[in-house]
This record gives C-alpha cells, structure tokens and sequence, in this order.
C-alpha cells in the first residue's frame, strides 16, 4: 500500500479507537440485544475498527529537526527526552511522539527523582517549576488556549502514581471525546503557529497564568504562562513539542534543537533524559545560534 495513504489514514488514530469503543460498548450496553444479528455484527465491527486503530501508527513526516529558542530560562532537568527515545512518551498519540517534559530544579545539589515513598501528595507550590515562566520559542500565532483548569496536587509518589494512571486513562477517554483538543491530557494550554506547517503545544501551565488569547501574534522570548500541574500530570512541569497540524488528534509530532548549556559548554540540539542543562536569562546563547 501507498506509504502516504498509510501515513495519512494513521493520523486517524485516536478517532478509529474512539469509533471502536462506541460501537462496541454501545450494543453492549443495550443488553441482550448484542445477541442479536444485528448487534453481534455491530459488535465485531467495532472491534475490527478498535484493533486498526491500536495497530496503525502515525508515521512522522520526513523533516529535518526545527531550530528554535528554549521555552524556558534557568537550569532544568529534562524528563522523556526525545534525544533518549522516540516515541518520547511511549505513544505518536496527540502529535507527541517528540515531546519532551521539563522540570525546573533551580538547585544544582538538587536531584530529580522519578517517585518517591512520601508525602503521597503535595501542593503544586511545592515545587520549583510552579509559576516558573513560558516563553515562545519563536514568533507566532496564537491558535489554541485554555487557562481554567484547576492545578491539582502531585502523583509523584509510590502511593500516588497508580492513582495517576487510573486519571490518566480517565483524561485520554474524556480527550478522545473532544478529538480535536486533547484538553484533558494537556490541561492548561497554549497552542502556537510558528509558520511553515509546524505548531507548538506547550502543556500543564498554572490556572489563570496565560497571558495570551487566540488570534494573538507573539514574538520569541515572549511569556506565553507559567508552568503549572493541570491536565495529565504528576508534577508541576512543562511539556512541549511541535506537531504538523493545529489539532493534536491528528497531528504527526516533528523534531526540534534548540541551544543550552550543560556541563560547562555550549549545545544546539535536545538533551537528554535527567541530564540537567542551563539556558542563561541573558540570551546570550539566542544570540550565538
């Protein structure tokens, strides 16, 4: 089969799931009349249409990586790097399959530790990361917000995380209903157009932070929000990556480099999975690339 045709009918991912399930639960859910011709067909196709959707995959665009600025200042450790693996988060779902996720340990002694044993909970202004600063990391047009979405408290403990992936399950069902948004998962959010078919999605920010409306133009270095703890995540961080399609259902991710600095020298490119990097306030590294 013609690779474009497979790529293209992969982007229908999520909404080929979505189908499947209702056909599926749907007959289900009228009792006994499964049983029925009718229903036992209904039945088998919504689960045909549910197993092609978990087998066929985004394929990515062939791109060369998109340089841009960092989206944030200061020193991070970055979390489900692209540079590590890709798909960074384990899935091509909502166009992340380069995505990365950044976690503001503003203290070089400080270490980052993926879970740990207590609290079970804390509040978001616990952490470093939370009211931390969003920058564009280039100019733009702002097509997507969402701002109201409360900051939860974190799922960064043994005792926690299966709750967190209960919710997340519970988040990716409410997304799929919404196919085009994916609000749920990303929580607060700031969708941008960066020109030339390529788009950034910058996740989980603080309830009441974004300080950009739809329609706005912005310019690189521009404050978009502060990091926060809405949608699917465990902590307060930022999660970004760049998708080929203003809406995340069904975007293909696409690869990016931006400059930072880490062990002492300069780098333009990704770093990698709790390597921390350092990008400095004064824009001297914008300057250099």
């Amino acid at each position: 089969m013609n690779r474009k045709i497979v790529t293209q009918a992969a982007r229908y991912q999520l909404p080929l799931i979505v189908v499947g399930v209702l056909l599926t639960l749907g007959e289900w859910l009228h009792g006994a009349q499964w049983l029925s011709t009718t229903g036992m067909v209904l039945v088998g196709a919504g689960l045909v249409v549910f197993v092609a959707g978990l087998v066929v995959k985004p394929g990515e665009p062939p791109r060369s990586p998109v340089p841009l600025r960092a989206p944030v200042r200061g020193r991070w450790v970055p979390v489900n790097s692209p540079a590590d693996k890709v798909p960074s988060h384990g899935t091509h779902e909502l166009g992340q399959a380069y995505a990365i996720d950044l976690v503001h340990q503003p203290d070089e002694k400080a270490s980052w530790t993926a879970l740990h044993a207590w609290p079970p909970m804390r509040r978001p202004s616990a952490f470093p990361a939370f009211g931390e600063p969003v920058l564009a990391p280039a100019d733009g047009v702002v097509v997507s917000v969402g701002r109201w979405q409360r900051d939860h408290l974190s799922r960064n403990s043994w005792v926690a995380f299966p709750y967190l992936m209960v919710e997340g399950i519970a988040r990716s069902i409410l997304s799929l209903a919404t196919l085009s948004s994916g609000r749920f998962v990303l929580g607060n959010h700031v969708v941008l157009d960066l020109g030339d078919g390529v788009y950034g999605v910058f996740a989980h920010l603080k309830r009441g932070s974004v300080r950009v409306r739809r329609g706005d133009r912005v310019t690189a270095g521009q404050p978009l929000g502060d990091c926060g703890n809405s949608g699917n995540s465990s902590e307060p961080h930022l999660h970004f990556h760049l998708m080929d399609r203003r809406r995340p259902a069904t975007a293909a991710g696409l690869p990016f480099t931006f400059a930072y600095e880490s062990g002492g020298a300069a780098h333009e490119g990704v770093p990698g999975g709790q390597r921390p990097f350092t990008v400095p306030a004064d824009d001297r590294l914008d300057r250099v690339s």
